[in-house]
């Protein structure tokens, strides 16, 4: 029969056949853990959705959750969560693998989760901070704008060229 093979998946697609290899979900990126990466799992989705209203969905290899912008996703390991939690802050802690610098108001602080009983404070409340990071960056700049309110330059004379 005609067809190809996905040069992504590498899965045969027959001719007319519908394929999308990148399309995922929760559920695919999960369903391979073991039970006690599952109730981790369970456990950072149910943390989450207590902060208010968000997006939750799959992309790629990972899980992400985003109020204006992602504040954290989850990467389901063989035997591990990789969880990228963004601050405005690097973290020193036991949980931290590493804190790479993102841009000049975030930092990526890498998380490794391996059972439920991880996700308790302080990880909760990391994630819970990276919550409300956008609303203080947008209340600082606020604050920012009324402070360095500049009084007007005074106008230069115009010289006059035309005699």
């Amino acid at each position: 029969m005609a067809g190809r093979e996905c040069y992504h998946c590498k899965q045969w697609v027959e001719e007319g056949e519908e394929h999308d290899c990148w399309t995922t979900t929760e559920a695919a990126l999960t369903q391979d853990l073991s039970e006690d990466l599952q109730d981790a799992w369970e456990r950072l989705r149910e943390t989450a959705v207590t902060f208010g209203d968000q997006r939750i969905y799959a992309s790629g290899t990972c899980i992400m959750f985003s109020r204006e912008s992602c504040y954290f996703f989850v990467r389901p390991k063989r035997s591990f969560l990789e969880v990228c939690v963004f601050l405005g802050r690097a973290l020193r802690a036991p949980q931290v693998r590493r804190a790479d610098r993102k841009s000049k108001t975030k930092v990526a602080n890498i998380l490794k989760i391996t059972h439920r009983d991880e996700v308790e404070p302080p990880v909760t409340d990391w994630l819970h901070e990276a919550y409300e990071l956008p609303d203080v960056l947008a209340s600082r700049a606020d604050a920012t704008r009324v402070t360095s309110k500049r009084k007007p330059r005074p106008k230069k004379k115009a010289e006059s060229k035309r005699r």
